[in-house]
């Protein structure tokens, strides 16, 4: 399908990793010029010679989103290069464990600024090139904020305000024709993941057990899959859905467990 990506300009945060590579790579596979921001260069020029290679063109900022500078400067150099933002796809973060009984203030505001804050900074920040270009939003989100964790509070409350604004943005942004619609992801197979089980004592036995609990096929939701929906709400193909929290995720968070029982 022609998703009419061709030459629009697409800022995804975190994008030289997991979920946010999957998506830069399907936008330059459509023809798209994603703007991979992230913050290591050296990561981030790896992902944009992977992108060339295969015959597309991207850009890469180095920012550290968590410095509300970074957010201004990231959006400043997109616009100095290209003049234009048609997309914005909000993704950088990390769940870092600032639980209730093991955080205190310093750990919890430090993880919204690296899990919320930037979302809103990137999205004030690009408004007025999204409003030119009629752009879209999207926001990637996680599953602990509707099933909770535990020792994750900053981390499901964040995404919880991640959902939020989702819908708050879809209103505020409706005179614009911006759309502005959410992802939310549960277990997904990404390095960050990978690394994440191979702390644990027993990594094949949990994974196997996470693995078992999610419902369509058992097994996890690939980063390539976050990205083709993810691709579909940028696209004009979507163009009458606005507002929207679209869990991709095997059926985790809205299917009945008893069904596990039928593997």
């Amino acid at each position: 399908m022609n998703l009419n990506l061709k030459d629009k300009v697409v800022i995804v945060t975190g994008g030289a990793k997991g979920i946010g590579k999957a998506i830069v790579l399907g936008l330059a596979q459509e023809g798209a010029i994603p703007v991979i921001v992230g913050r290591k260069q050296e990561d981030n020029d790896i992902v944009q010679r992977e992108v060339e290679a295969l015959g597309g063109q991207a850009y890469s900022v180095e920012a550290e989103l968590s410095d509300p500078e970074a957010c201004r400067m990231a959006v400043a150099q997109t616009l100095t290069k290209f003049g234009r933002i048609d997309g914005l796809v909000n993704n950088a973060g990390v769940n870092d464990g600032v639980g209730l009984s093991s955080g205190n203030y310093e750990k919890f505001i430090a993880s919204l600024h690296k899990n919320l804050v930037h979302y809103y900074l990137m999205a004030h920040h690009a408004l007025d090139a999204l409003i030119a270009a009629k752009g879209s939003i999207v926001n990637i989100s996680s599953k602990t904020a509707e099933t909770g964790q535990g020792n994750t509070s900053a981390y499901a409350a964040s995404n919880g305000g991640r959902n939020a604004l989702t819908r708050e943005w879809a209103v505020e942004l409706l005179p614009y024709s911006i759309r502005v619609n959410a992802i939310v992801v549960a277990e997904c197979a990404t390095p960050q993941y990978d690394s994440w089980i191979q702390t644990l004592t027993n990594p094949e036995e949990i994974l196997k057990k996470i693995t078992d609990r999610i419902p369509l096929e058992h097994r996890m939701t690939t980063a390539e899959e976050i990205a083709h929906t993810a691709l579909f709400l940028l696209s004009d193909k979507s163009s009458h859905t606005t507002g929207q929290l679209i869990h991709v995720d095997g059926g985790y968070v809205h299917l009945d467990r008893s069904i596990i029982s039928e593997k």
